[in-house]
C-alpha cells in the first residue's frame, strides 16, 4: 500500500473555515445541554462548522461532529478530546460504530451515478475503492476484477490521485471520467494504457476530498457497506471471507 503525505493534521481539519457540512440541526431541535455545547464551541472556535451534537454515555460529554469525524467536547466547551470513547464495563467501542455510520452516509450521499462501477447491481456485496490511476496496488486489485466479481463481490471506485489536484494521476482521472466508456478507460488506464487527455465537469476533486476527510491516508483504500474502511489490497477470496465474516 502506498501512503499519501497529503492526510491534513487534526487541527487542519478542525479550524477549516469551509466545510462540506451544514449545521444539521437547528439549535431549536438539541437539548439544551447541546446547545451550550454549540454555543460555547462557536465562541471558542469561531468560523468552526459543528455537524450534530449529542450526548454521550458519559456524564458531561458531548459527541460533536466536525466534517466526518467526530470530537468529544465538554458541555463548557473548555476541554476537547480527540480519540475513541470505550465503554470499559460492556468492552465496547462506542466511536467505532459512529464513525461507521458516518463513513457509510457520506459515500452514499456521493450518488451511484458519480461512481465508476464494475460488477451487477445485484452483487451479494459491495465495496468502495478509493483508487489511484497510478498506484501499483490499485492496478492489482484492478487486474483482478473477475475475481472479485467472480465472488459476488461489486466494486465502485471514487477517485483519489494521491499526488493532489493537477497531478498527473488527477488528469488521468478526470480523463477516464470524461471517456465514453469510463470502464474501459479505467482498465486500459491502469494497465498503463495512455490515453489521450479529456476534460469535462467531473467529480474527481470532490471524491478527493471526501477520501481526505474520511482519513484515507493510501490507495487502495477500501469502504465496506458499514462504513468500515480497510487499507490496501485484499485478495479476492480473503475479501469474500471477510465480508462473509461480517454479515
Amino acid at each position: 500500500m502506498m501512503y499519501s503525505n497529503r492526510f491534513p493534521a487534526f487541527w487542519a481539519i478542525l479550524l477549516m473555515v469551509v466545510l462540506p457540512v451544514s449545521q444539521v440541526m437547528a439549535e431549536g431541535q438539541e437539548g439544551s445541554g447541546a446547545q451550550k455545547v454549540r454555543q460555547n464551541l462557536m465562541e471558542m472556535l469561531p468560523g468552526l462548522t459543528l455537524g450534530d451534537i449529542k450526548p454521550t454515555p458519559a456524564a458531561g460529554l458531548y459527541e460533536v461532529m466536525v466534517g466526518q469525524r467526530i470530537i468529544y467536547v465538554t458541555e463548557d466547551g473548555r476541554y476537547l478530546i480527540q480519540g475513541s470513547l470505550i465503554d470499559l464495563k460492556e468492552k465496547k467501542n462506542l466511536t467505532e460504530p459512529r464513525l461507521n455510520s458516518i463513513k457509510a452516509n457520506a459515500v452514499a450521499a456521493v450518488g451511484e451515478g458519480n461512481m465508476v462501477i464494475f460488477g451487477p447491481q445485484d452483487a451479494k456485496h459491495t465495496v468502495t475503492v478509493f483508487t489511484d490511476i497510478d498506484c501499483g496496488y490499485c492496478r492489482k486489485l484492478h487486474s483482478e476484477m473477475a475475481g472479485y466479481n467472480d465472488e459476488g463481490i461489486r466494486i465502485r471506485y471514487l477517485f483519489y490521485p494521491r499526488a493532489g489536484l493537477n497531478s498527473s494521476s488527477y488528469r488521468k482521472a478526470v480523463t477516464v471520467w470524461c471517456s465514453d466508456d469510463r470502464k474501459d478507460a479505467m482498465t486500459q488506464s491502469k494497465a498503463g494504457v495512455t490515453l489521450d487527455e479529456k476534460n469535462c465537469t467531473n467529480p474527481v476533486s470532490n471524491h478527493l476530498e471526501l477520501g481526505e476527510q474520511m482519513g484515507v491516508s493510501g490507495t487502495p483504500a477500501l469502504v465496506l457497506e458499514s462504513g468500515e474502511m480497510i487499507p490496501g489490497y485484499v485478495p479476492p477470496k480473503r475479501l469474500s471471507a471477510l465480508l462473509q465474516q461480517k454479515q
